[in-house]
């Protein structure tokens, strides 16, 4: 009986060193597919509550109004004066528009392209 529970002791060893890095890499590549997508998500949400704040005439003043047009300003990229329409609003509804869309669409084939490279397709 004692000799069975050395075998089986073995045998689990023998399994434990057997690690599947495929199957590693294509959950790490998910993950941080995954992440890539919500950072993209998050950009964009603060492109267009920036979008908001501006057509909604909030303070400017206010601390989260000005924290979110700081982020909002570093994420704009070069189209801050890619559209110049005579009012402003809409001036921001369209540049800051874009930019949340380049956002979500940059992150989601970036996200597609790990996931393929890491094969977890």
């Amino acid at each position: 009986m004692g000799e069975h529970a050395e075998e089986k002791e073995t045998a689990d060893q023998k399994t434990r060193r057997k690690v599947d890095w495929r199957a590693g890499s294509g959950r790490a590549a998910g993950v941080l597919a995954s992440v890539v997508r919500w950072v993209g998500l998050v950009f964009a949400a603060i492109l267009v509550l920036h979008v908001v704040f501006v057509i909604g005439e909030a303070n400017p003043d206010n601390g989260i109004v000005s924290f979110v047009r700081g982020w909002a300003d570093g994420l704009l990229l070069g189209f801050k004066d890619l559209f110049m329409p005579e009012d402003a609003k809409l001036r921001v509804l369209i540049n800051y528009g874009i930019a949340a869309v380049f956002w979500m669409v940059v992150t989601a084939i970036l996200a597609k392209i790990i996931r393929r490279v890491g094969g977890s397709a």
